[in-house]
């Protein structure tokens, strides 16, 4: 069964099913010893650039946040991820002097690897080394757009095969701060 993801205006909550297997320990859990059970789950853990390898998960997770931000039962494991300015700050750039505007890391990365040519969201998607097209719409490539930063080569039909991507001048003035 999938694991359900629920997102508040002050937290995310993912609650999986499952409890922890009968031969593994809460430590060694901290620890980051794991064998997937959940490979969707992990999937998505790893399209997000959230783990790197089997079992860095839950350290980089603790790394943030403390130990009572996972909740164990008999049948479910639920971690709920408060969001505070010390959270987002982690997950956000400064990119003016003015500190006005701000840029996450995910935009950072897209309008960093494009160049002044114009690429098509596979080429984009390859460049930042994503391969789940909602992870790269919803993160890299929407905010970019919305922030002034990427523009589209036929703005009046968006969702068009012969859709290009290129920086716009705001972008380029980005990539220079």
């Amino acid at each position: 069964m999938a694991p359900k993801f629920e997102l508040f205006d002050n937290r995310l909550e993912i609650t999986s099913n499952g409890g922890l297997p009968d031969w593994l320990s809460k430590d060694e859990f901290f620890e980051g010893f794991s064998i997937p059970r959940n490979k969707e789950l992990m999937r998505i853990f790893k399209d997000l650039d959230l783990v790197e390898q089997l079992g860095s998960g839950i350290p980089r997770i603790l790394q943030v946040y403390d130990k009572d931000v996972f909740q164990f039962s008999d049948n479910f494991l639920r971690i709920v991820l408060p969001a505070s300015e010390s959270s987002a700050s982690h997950s956000t750039e400064q990119v003016t002097e003015q500190g006005a505007e701000q840029v996450t890391e995910q935009v950072l990365t897209l309008i960093r690897v494009m160049d002044n040519e114009k690429h098509s969201r596979l080429e984009l998607m390859e460049l930042v080394g994503i391969k789940h097209r909602p992870t790269f719409l919803y993160n890299y490539l929407q905010p970019s757009i919305e922030a002034g930063l990427v523009a589209l080569t036929i703005p009046d039909k968006p969702t068009s095969g012969n859709q290009k991507y290129y920086l716009t001048e705001k972008g380029k003035a980005f990539i220079k701060l």
